[in-house]
């Protein structure tokens, strides 16, 4: 038997309204009627077990008959902050595996050697990958994709968690061993380049906000490859990939 068809919706009432681009694609794509079981989500880690009620022009009312919480969630909470790349399929690929790693923060930032520009659109489209991503993987929140316009921004923005690693290629090797994570707790933030990667005066920069330098091996990797495997190693050793418990 498939899962439930997932679909997110603003606010969760008795009777919830889905509308916009979930409607459409329940309505059209999918083709439920009345009487069908779904999912609902609205980023509060609780699953909404509905029925659809009835199906309206611009529309579908649902009756809600079971709450509960959601069990796909990472324990860990790990933030992911990667340059903005040229590809926008590569940008999507990045947040899509990240949401699928179990990633609760995401934002995608502007650095020195940065060469490609976000927009609204792009946002919004990164966005719903997200939020498409969640649904497949079967988590019950979807992480806000959050652009910031400089590096600086984007490193101010994780000030408070307890780890944070600054991968850049020139880090001779790395000042904080990933195996330890699992050890003395707490959120963990990660920070990848764009194709050109940070220059020295960013990485100091993020020294001097509190970043230790990690490096990723020997051999170059993709700006895609190294987010997703810093967070895959990162995930591994807090326990959320069947590694250390």
């Amino acid at each position: 038997m498939s899962a439930l068809k997932r679909f997110f919706v603003e606010k969760i009432e008795e009777i919830t309204s889905l509308s916009g681009e979930e409607f459409e694609h329940a309505k059209n794509v999918l083709r439920l009627g009345v009487g069908a079981e779904v999912i609902l989500l609205d980023n509060s880690g609780k699953e909404y077990t509905a029925v659809v009620s009835a199906v309206e022009k611009k529309q579908m009312l649902l009756s809600i008959v079971r709450e509960e919480v959601g069990e796909r969630e990472a324990n860990a909470e790990v933030a992911l902050l990667f340059g903005y790349l040229k590809n926008a399929d590569k940008n999507e690929f990045i947040v899509q595996k990240a949401v699928e790693l179990g990633v609760k923060k995401i934002g995608v930032f502007s650095s020195e050697f940065s060469s490609a520009y976000m927009n609204a659109n792009k946002l919004e489209r990164l966005n719903k990958v997200a939020k498409e991503a969640s649904k497949q993987c079967l988590r019950a929140t979807a992480p806000e994709i959050v652009y910031y316009p400089t590096l600086q921004d984007a490193l101010c923005s994780v000030a408070d968690f307890e780890h944070k690693l600054f991968a850049c290629e020139f880090a001779q090797k790395s000042e904080k061993s990933v195996s330890d994570l699992s050890k003395s707790g707490g959120r963990v933030a990660l920070v990848v380049g764009s194709e050109g990667g940070f220059s020295r005066e960013e990485a100091e920069r993020a020294k001097e906000l509190g970043f230790s330098h990690i490096s990723l091996g020997k051999r170059i990797l993709r700006a895609e490859t190294a987010g997703i495997a810093l967070t895959s190693i990162v995930m591994f050793a807090l326990g959320e990939l069947g590694g250390v418990t």
